[in-house]
């Protein structure tokens, strides 16, 4: 749970929430709820009690400041019902902080020394606000820790998450992400649905994006080994099924495995982007060690360019046309011999919202051409300019990872 008006408007992003769930899988504790909650009292206590009469232990971030917006200390005392109680060893380790950091101490950082009665505090290392441990009626516990993010690694690495794996009992959560392109959710879901229907431990989930849906599979057992062992018939099924579209099974981005491929191949790529603007290229340097298989981009965006630097051919400027399947097939040719590459790709289009080269928004062809191989393929993508030129990206990449692994071409 976090507390922060600034969370709810955006203002910052509620990055502690994806680094706790991370650390209570690896040891085995369930995450059922995120929550956040602005900076009000009476809301702030409304959340606590809801979230303790769903889940064991309730972990919180944020509000312990200061200032008179940081109300997380108070809200646990409502909660529990019991009156705050000044601890003077806080106070004492306030005033040598600030003594340390060569400032006067302001009053108001008084009020993180104020805790409410019967609970735990975490003193901190970083920063000036003391965690809370809450052990309440029926079982229940609640950790209060700051929502600055090193401080609250700290807290949860050095206390929380040693006392979290000591009452969940040896345990781990594992999951396994596999990877499809060209397939769309809805098609995905048809494809597993008896999968998911039946998936219990191990689980089922699907996370689309932008041209590409992930099925991310999720098992409990005693330890690593032992749920990685439930997982491995699942993900053998779910990639059987969906075939070649599925591009990995171990959560890599496609640029990743063009990059693998590429390397364990021996082969050189170069690009040759027009409505991508040298984003293909981009993605694939994004990769560590790309230099061993990938010469570069050159971004073709006129006509001039492409006939300049690449030779397309006028007559296929002046007939066919920048976007046609002859212009992507003479810019992927023109861009292996510009660059002397075993492969050569390419991309020209329309990514909208005006037409261009006498092709609607949202058309798109993509070269590919190698010693054994002249290929080309068109994509109509709906959508805005940025959403034309992802898909086309993705497509780009799609194609060389199927051309590497001997699959068929679309």
């Amino acid at each position: 749970m976090g507390v922060g008006t600034e969370l709810l408007l955006g203002q910052i992003a509620n990055t502690n929430a994806r680094w706790i769930s991370e650390r209570l899988a690896a040891i085995g504790v369930d995450v059922l709820f995120h929550q956040v909650v602005g900076d009000n009292l009476e809301r702030v206590v409304q959340v606590l009690r809801a979230a303790l009469q769903r889940v064991d232990v309730v972990l919180v971030t944020g509000g312990l400041g200061p200032t008179e917006d940081d109300l997380t200390r108070d809200a646990i005392a409502v909660m529990a019902d019991v009156p705050m109680v000044r601890h003077p060893q806080i106070e004492e380790m306030l005033r040598e902080k600030f003594t340390a950091f060569g400032r006067d101490m302001p009053q108001s950082n008084l009020r993180q020394a104020d805790v409410p009665v019967g609970m735990r505090t975490i003193t901190p290392d970083r920063g000036t606000a003391p965690g809370l441990v809450a052990e309440l009626p029926g079982g229940k516990r609640l950790y209060a820790v700051p929502g600055v993010p090193a401080e609250m690694e700290e807290m949860m690495q050095g206390t929380i998450l040693p006392e979290l794996a000591v009452l969940a009992g040896p345990a781990t959560i594992v999951s396994r992400t596999l990877r499809s392109a060209s397939l769309g959710e809805s098609r995905v879901a048809e494809m597993l649905t008896d999968l998911f229907e039946a998936s219990n431990n191990p689980s089922v989930a699907y996370l689309a994006s932008t041209s590409e849906v992930k099925v991310r599979l999720t098992a409990k057992a005693e330890d690593v080994e032992r749920a990685a062992a439930l997982l491995e018939p699942l993900a053998e099924e779910v990639q059987r099924r969906l075939g070649d579209a599925a591009f990995t099974t171990d959560d890599e981005t496609l640029e990743e495995v063009v990059g693998r491929l590429l390397r364990a191949s021996g082969r050189r790529l170069a690009c040759a982007e027009s409505l991508t603007g040298g984003s293909v290229g981009a993605r694939i340097t994004s990769v560590p060690g790309a230099s061993a298989y990938f010469s570069g981009s050159a971004v073709v965006y006129t006509a001039q360019a492409k006939r300049e630097l690449l030779g397309v051919s006028q007559a296929t400027l002046d007939g066919p046309g920048v976007v046609s399947q002859a212009c992507a097939l003479e810019m992927a040719s023109g861009v292996r011999r510009l660059f002397g590459v075993d492969i050569g790709l390419s991309l020209t289009g329309a990514a909208g919202p005006e037409p261009h080269g006498g092709a609607g928004p949202g058309s798109v062809w993509i070269g590919l051409d190698s010693d054994d191989v002249s290929h080309a393929r068109v994509l109509k993508v709906t959508g805005e300019r940025d959403r034309v030129r992802r898909w086309a990206e993705q497509a780009a990449l799609d194609l060389i990872r199927r051309y590497l692994e001997r699959v068929p071409l679309p």
